[in-house]
């Protein structure tokens, strides 16, 4: 499971899953009142979930016994999902038998209902330290990660290199282009790892997976009150990069209101907090990077051409992987070695006949993500000394001629006849939840899952796109 960076405990949301309303009700009170925090209460297990899976939860206080779906049903499910969220049981029963079991099923910790709220209050504490600690040894493993994480020595590789190598230490924005999945974020960290800001913080922000009405508060912060809800001030992602490197992933996905005060950033390198006053200096390297033209987005006033002028001051683009097929057996094999154990199997050779079939691929749907997600499917599909073409996809395992450019253009842009015109931002939505949709049902509606195979930085990116697009999981 990945995990989300806390900046401390104000502003948590706590969501308490008890069957007695009162005392769940009392507990949301007292948590506010003595831990600041948010708080949400559901009435059983089976209204948690719902809630886990369609808001960013940051801890979970959980009752063992309820009818129905109880807290062991909860906390099995939440695993099955891959929310990556702590969860504190509490029990009435005195069991200690009970919660002894919930913690081997992923629970934090485990506390009495006769307890007194201050030792609560800490265990939740104690609960977002955690998370916040684990983000942070993700980060720092990163960090002093051995060699470039870009793997290929293709020409296109080969000076995606250079143009790292030469920009590393510049100050200036850099822009990031290329295609869904071809290691956009990568040339981000690369770019932070070569520089002189090595040793400060890299934040890196999906642009296209923050809720509409929080972009301002994500990015820029929010002092008490800014909001309903805002109980304490929060540093936004500018303040958390401090001199390091802020990455804006996706930035032709933020709305007109926001990129003008991007800009007014990035021209003064000042920011002020929602709902504050005071100007905080900021000294954070920008990288921004986008799958979209922003040059024809800019022209039909989508996309500030200030702005972009600003972001494009020196731009690298990465190439898909179509155009790099030589560095196809390299990557998987690296993937053939490197992700057996995370997933609990032993590393295992790709046979050169299957090789020779991911190289007739276009990878045009998620490029290096996707031959990725291809290796991991053969991986699980068997326990053969070699990953060989018996245990590819059917659409390669089958050799087939694949469709020209124009065959698939055709496929692609052809309307039926009389089929009504609809607008861009209805047919750019459409298409945003189709891909969310196919991802869904690919992973069982595995949350955390998905979010990998989608390439988001963890399950509440994805759960705030679900949100912004209505996506539901269908009732069974």
């Amino acid at each position: 499971m990945t995990s989300r960076r806390r900046t401390g405990p104000g502003g948590a949301l706590v969501l308490i899953i008890d069957d007695v309303r009162p005392l769940a009700e009392q507990y949301a009170y007292d948590l506010k009142r003595l831990g600041g925090f948010r708080t949400r209460v559901a009435s059983g297990g089976a209204e948690g979930l719902e809630i886990l899976t369609r808001e960013v939860v940051d801890c979970v206080i959980l009752d063992l016994e309820m009818p129905g779906l109880d807290g062991f049903d909860v906390l099995r499910a939440v695993q099955h999902r891959e929310i990556d969220v702590p969860v504190i049981v509490y029990t009435g029963t005195g069991s200690f038998d009970r919660c002894v079991e919930a913690v081997r099923l992923g629970a934090f910790s485990f506390i009495d209902k006769a307890e007194p709220m201050e030792r609560v209050v800490h265990e939740v504490r104690l609960a977002l330290r955690q998370t916040d600690l684990r983000q942070r040894l993700d980060e720092l493993e990163e960090r002093v990660a051995p060699g470039s994480p870009l793997i290929g020595e293709s020409e296109p590789m080969q000076t995606v290199r250079a143009a790292i190598a030469r920009l590393a230490d510049i100050p200036s924005p850099v822009l990031v282009l290329g295609e869904s999945g071809t290691g956009k974020e990568l040339v981000a960290r690369e770019l932070h790892r070569l520089s002189g800001r090595r040793d400060e913080a890299f934040v890196a922000v999906n642009c296209g997976g923050m809720a509409e009405g929080l972009v301002d508060s994500d990015l820029f912060g929010h002092d008490r009150g800014a909001f309903t809800g805002a109980l304490k001030a929060r540093r936004g992602a500018f303040e958390r990069a401090t001199s390091g490197t802020l990455f804006l992933d996706e930035i032709g996905e933020l709305p007109a209101s926001v990129q003008a005060r991007l800009l007014r950033v990035l021209e003064g390198g000042e920011i002020i907090r929602l709902g504050g006053e005071d100007t905080i200096t900021v000294g954070a390297r920008i990288v921004a990077a986008t799958h979209r033209d922003l040059d024809a987005e800019a022209d039909r006033g989508a996309f500030r051409h200030d702005l972009l002028y600003r972001l494009n001051v020196h731009v690298i683009r990465v190439p898909p992987l179509r155009a790099r097929p030589d560095d196809i057996p390299l990557l998987a094999a690296h993937f053939a070695r490197t992700l057996p154990a995370r997933l609990g199997r032993a590393p295992r050779p790709v046979t050169d006949g299957a090789l020779a079939r991911l190289r007739t691929r276009a990878w045009k749907r998620n490029n290096v993500r996707e031959l990725r997600n291809t290796i991991e499917r053969m991986i699980i599909a068997s326990d053969d000394p070699t990953l060989d073409v018996g245990h590819l996809p059917p659409d390669l395992a089958r050799p087939s001629a694949a469709p020209t450019d124009a065959a698939r253009a055709r496929h692609h842009t052809a309307a039926p006849t009389g089929a009504p015109q609809r607008g861009y931002r209805e047919q750019k939505r459409a298409a945003e939840r189709a891909i969310v949709l196919e991802a869904l049902e690919a992973n069982d509606w595995v949350i955390g899952r998905t979010a990998r195979a989608l390439g988001l930085s963890d399950h509440s990116s994805l759960i705030k796109i679900m949100n912004r697009l209505g996506v539901r999981r269908p009732a069974r």
